[in-house]
Order: structure tokens, then C-alpha cells, then sequence
């Protein structure tokens, strides 16, 4: 990991960029952490729109998670930013947008090229990231994941042990294969449906939903589009972070 910038927020969040290999990403701080006194990590997760357009609401999100006494950390995504292009997910991203505007059911394989590649790559990049930032002296874990691709969030809930709680956002097709892992899913999670998300799959939230094999997992349904998230949907989410990290 090698730091490219660092500024002092406002509210005493120590924000830093940083680079992994070719892989981008910022992470946050609160005044509090520090060596002797280490702090949990949430790794917040977004959509392939790049770092630069999400920036307000990643750094929303991270100083948030400071207020509550917790760092929290993000990496641009496979084939957004600055990073190289991946032709084939962009070429089943405009099928896919077609088929939306045409008001045409969006079928397996359109979802599967849309969402497996960025899975497939993305995961091995966070748990690189996750290693380099459990180094860091001030960061000490437990960790928890919050938003992004929800595939992302469950490959992840499944195939890293050190993630033990998840916040997830059931806002982008899901592939039939990613049913089958949730299955797998065992930790504590808190998932969040906007009910008229016109870009999202209702009833294939609510079964992937139900897939999870968690014991304990919430899940908190709102009515209004893909941006219509209440401000009392944050503070809930932050509540379940905080019984998991503290």
C-alpha cells in the first residue's frame, strides 16, 4: 500500500488515497484512532461509477463511520475511474440499459456478463486491500462491509473470515449463481430495498433475501426509487454497525 495524499477533514477525519498495485482507493480516519488505541473497519462498497463521481457520498458515509469511532476504507472497482476499460461488461451494460428502456425482462445472461467479472475481480482486490489496511497499526478490526454490488458484498461475506457483519444494498441485479452462496452467508446482516427501485428486481431481492443462511439478518424495505433512501436508513444501518463492531 503506498499513501498518495493526505488531508485533515473538518471534523478531524484524517482522509488518505492510496494506491495497491494499479488498484485506487481512500481511507478514513477518525481522530481517535492510533496505535494504542486501534479502531474497527468498515469497507464500503459502491457502484462502478468511479471514485471521483462517488467521492460526496463515499466521504458522507466515511464520516459517519468516524463519528461512531470507526475507520472506514473503499477501492475503485475493476473497469471504472481511471482504471482500464472492460469491454465486454461495457458491452452488456449498454444491453442491459437497452432492455430497460424497451421495458424488456433483463435475462440471465445480460445480468450474469454485467456482474460475474466485476465479482470474480473485484473480491481478491478488497481482501488485498483488507490486509494492507489490518497493517496499519491504527486499524485493529473487527471489520464489517457496507453497500456497493450486493453480489459483491455477499461473495465477500462468504469467502472472508475476517468480515463479521454486513450492511447490503439490494439495488442491482443479482446473477442466479449468487443464490446458491448466500446460502452460505452465516454473519449478521442488514439489507436494505427500496420497494419502486426501478432499476432493481423486487421479488429477486426478497428471494435472495430469503437464500441467506444467516441467523440473524434484517431486512429493512422503504418505499421510493433507487435514490429515495431515508436519512432514518442510514442511522439504522449505523445502529447495526455499532452492536457488531463494538
Amino acid at each position: 500500500m503506498h499513501f498518495t495524499s493526505e488531508q485533515r477533514l473538518d471534523d478531524g477525519v484524517l482522509e488518505r488515497a492510496f494506491t495497491l498495485g494499479d488498484t485506487p482507493g481512500i481511507l478514513w480516519t477518525p481522530a481517535s484512532a492510533s496505535a494504542s488505541a486501534p479502531v474497527p473497519l468498515i469497507l464500503l462498497g459502491h457502484p462502478p461509477l468511479g471514485l471521483h463521481k462517488m467521492y460526496p457520498r463515499l466521504a458522507g458515509r466515511a464520516r459517519s463511520c468516524a463519528a461512531q469511532g470507526f475507520a472506514a476504507a473503499t477501492v475503485e472497482l475493476p473497469g471504472s475511474g481511471d482504471r482500464p476499460r472492460l469491454a465486454a461488461v461495457d458491452e452488456a451494460r449498454a444491453d442491459l440499459r437497452r432492455a430497460l428502456q424497451a421495458g424488456e425482462p433483463v435475462g440471465d445472461e445480460i445480468i450474469d456478463a454485467v456482474i460475474l467479472p466485476l465479482v470474480e475481480q473485484s473480491v481478491p482486490e478488497w481482501r488485498a486491500a483488507l490486509d494492507a489496511l489490518l497493517a496499519l497499526p491504527e486499524i485493529g478490526g473487527p471489520v464489517a462491509y457496507s453497500g456497493g454490488v450486493i453480489s459483491i458484498g455477499v461473495r465477500l461475506a462468504v469467502v472472508e473470515p475476517r468480515i463479521v457483519a454486513a450492511g447490503l444494498f439490494a439495488g442491482s441485479f443479482v446473477p442466479r449463481a449468487m443464490f446458491e452462496e448466500a446460502r452460505r452467508v452465516t454473519i449478521p446482516l442488514h439489507v436494505l430495498l427500496q420497494w419502486d427501485d426501478e432499476g432493481n428486481d423486487r421479488q429477486a431481492a426478497l428471494d435472495l433475501f430469503d437464500a441467506f443462511g444467516s441467523k440473524e439478518k434484517t431486512l429493512l424495505a422503504n418505499m421510493g426509487g433507487h435514490t429515495g433512501v431515508p436519512q432514518s436508513a442510514g442511522e439504522d444501518a449505523a445502529r447495526f454497525f455499532a452492536r457488531h463492531l463494538r
